[in-house]
């Protein structure tokens, strides 16, 4: 790999594909942003693909060129942690629909020479899987030792495994969800609705203009409420106020907790596209895995040789526990090997991208088990 220049930070590539989508359409040519940490070995058996959530990018382990925070998942990706470099050529690709280099209602349309906006084909998770197994085929991987993910991630994970089970020896699916409940999908109408109602959104088209903060702002405040726990609110803030000794009586932030999802949703709005929130939102709304199997979870796995991890939290309303042991009841149906584990956190939903000690251990231990075969 040495000189490749496939293989490495901040690349781009532009692929003919095209992606066939589950609306019928055809997308092409699809434009990827990724990343990878490591090397490939001798006979390619090490890649792993790191899947991201909702608001994730492909900086799982570097420095994210707007933010310049570290990467998302550095307590998981790195040296000597779970996901090493030294042992494995690890891959995170921008997910198609998203806005940080990747094919996007942001992107330009060759066809117009302007960005698509609400041009942008409707997408699926489904959709995001074919795409990167396009740009899997361009890397010269055909098999993946595992496939990795939290949240919007572990919906990937769980569509590869169910798309491509000759191509993925081992899946490890983290606080998510084999489907998309009705409360989910509300909450994330609550959010489209306040990006499309601020009049900066333009039917989409703001491009060149100023962009919907406003609604994204709020989206993202709404959005934020259900990645936390009750017990993690009251601990961090309880009703505390913010910067004063005594209520104002008037409508600025009050509480401490008011003002941390005020700058949430502002510091939100600096590095996401508000057309690339509502289209992914309404990917993972459409997300049913056992819907094209006639609404029979374990046939998406039917027969398949897959190895699978699964990680709940205790405090995770959001895809709570019941979600996973359901994937896992479907697996078991399937005769597939499968391990599963609630783990105990005061954090919700987060807890997968926050210090985890137990969740990293389970995951070293299962990825390093499927090595040692």
């Amino acid at each position: 790999m040495q000189g490749d220049a496939r293989f490495g930070l901040e690349k781009k590539t532009r692929l003919l594909g095209p992606v066939k989508l589950d609306s019928g359409a055809e997308f092409a040519p699809v434009d990827f942003a990724y990343e990878t940490y490591g090397s490939l070995n001798a006979d390619k058996s090490n890649a792993i693909l790191i899947c991201h959530a909702l608001t994730g990018d492909q900086y799982v382990a570097s420095t994210h060129p707007v933010t310049g925070k570290a990467g998302w998942w550095t307590r998981m990706v790195g040296p000597d942690k779970p996901i090493d470099p030294a042992r494995h050529c690890i891959i995170s690709i921008n997910v198609m629909g998203s806005c940080m280099g990747s094919s996007g209602p942001a992107s330009i349309d060759p066809a117009t020479n302007a960005p698509f906006a609400m041009g942008f084909p409707v997408i699926t998770i489904a959709d995001m899987v074919r795409a990167q197994a396009i740009l899997l085929e361009h890397l010269g991987i055909e098999t993946l030792e595992a496939v990795v993910g939290g949240s919007m991630g572990g919906m990937q994970a769980l569509s590869w495994a169910a798309l491509y089970p000759e191509r993925v020896r081992s899946a490890v699916i983290i606080a998510s969800t084999a489907r998309h409940s009705a409360q989910n999908i509300a909450f994330h109408e609550v959010g489209r609705q306040a990006i499309m109602a601020d009049p900066r959104w333009n039917n989409g088209a703001y491009y060149g203009r100023e962009a919907p903060a406003s609604g994204l702002a709020v989206a993202r405040m709404a959005a934020h409420i259900t990645y936390l726990s009750e017990a993690g609110l009251t601990e961090k803030f309880g009703r505390r106020l913010q910067n004063r000794d005594a209520k104002s009586f008037g409508f600025d932030a009050d509480f401490q907790v008011e003002s941390y999802l005020r700058h949430q949703g502002l510091s939100f709005v600096d590095r996401f596209d508000a057309n690339s929130y509502l289209y992914i939102t309404r990917a993972m709304d459409y997300f049913d895995l056992a819907e094209p199997h006639d609404g029979v979870l374990a046939q998406a796995f039917a027969g398949t040789r897959t190895r699978f991890c699964l990680i709940s939290f205790d405090s995770d309303w959001l895809y709570p526990t019941a979600e996973s042991r359901r994937i896992v009841h479907a697996l078991n149906a399937a005769g597939a090997a499968a391990s599963f584990v609630e783990l105990s956190s005061p954090f919700g939903h987060d807890a997968f991208l926050l210090d985890a000690p137990e969740m990293n251990r389970i995951v070293d231990g299962f990825l390093r088990a499927g090595e040692s075969r």
